[in-house]
């Protein structure tokens, strides 16, 4: 894949094992779920839960007390067709301490072309946030493997469209605010999968229902499959 320009631009990774890892599970349901909480002691049961309701991308954010202790002995056990992925990554270091707890892919909250480069060199994929198109070529030409569109809800649809009209081959992944109801309208206007946490995850993270985490995630991807 590559962006059309008058100007050479960079390619994004040749897909390694990882890569088609991510690739497979998005073909399945085109779903990122976010997992945050105060504390990572439920993600994986959220985790599994999810993956039995056909969401095969899930994401540990750093930002959750205990993730990499989480991700680390979920990662050792982790059942197959499943992209277990870290977010909130926002420095080589973390980058580095994610996949080495068993992250198969990075996702970041801002354009940290120095997290893409390191991502580059660990040969895992990486999801940089970005909302401008300048801000969204800069990551797709440091190496992107996708970039993920945040927050998705200031524009809504429309803006993905808008943006992609000039950068149609730079994969977008709408992030941020987008609820079972909007899913569809944002992979009409051209998302390449969608990056979702409360709307989906509820409140699973602090010990709720799991019960009704299958309920919501079997709607969600029944909504976006219709």
């Amino acid at each position: 894949m590559t962006v059309n320009t008058p100007h050479e631009t960079a390619a994004p990774p040749a897909p390694g094992t990882a890569h088609e890892g991510l690739f497979a599970a998005l073909a399945a349901a085109p779903v990122i779920a976010i997992l945050r909480s105060t504390s990572a002691a439920h993600f994986a049961e959220v985790t599994d839960t999810l993956r039995a309701s056909g969401v095969r991308a899930t994401e540990f954010t750093l930002t959750t007390p205990g993730v990499l202790d989480a991700l680390r002995e979920y990662a050792a056990d982790a059942p197959p067709g499943l992209a277990l992925g870290a977010g909130t990554v926002t420095t080589p270091a973390e980058a580095l301490a994610a996949v080495e707890a068993g992250a198969t892919y990075l996702i970041t909250p801002t354009t940290a072309t120095e997290v893409i480069a390191e991502a580059v060199r660990l040969d895992v994929p990486v999801l940089p946030g970005a909302y401008t198109p300048t801000e969204i070529l800069t990551a797709w030409r440091a190496g992107a493997t996708m970039v993920k569109l945040f927050p998705a809800a200031t524009g809504g649809p429309e803006y993905l469209r808008a943006v992609r009209a000039p950068l149609p081959d730079v994969p977008l992944v709408p992030t941020g605010g987008i609820g079972a109801a909007d899913a569809p309208a944002y992979l009409a206007a051209g998302a390449a999968a969608l990056g979702v946490g409360g709307p989906l995850v509820g409140d699973a993270c602090e010990g709720g229902s799991l019960a009704a985490l299958a309920e919501r995630a079997a709607a969600f991807l029944d909504g976006i499959r219709r």
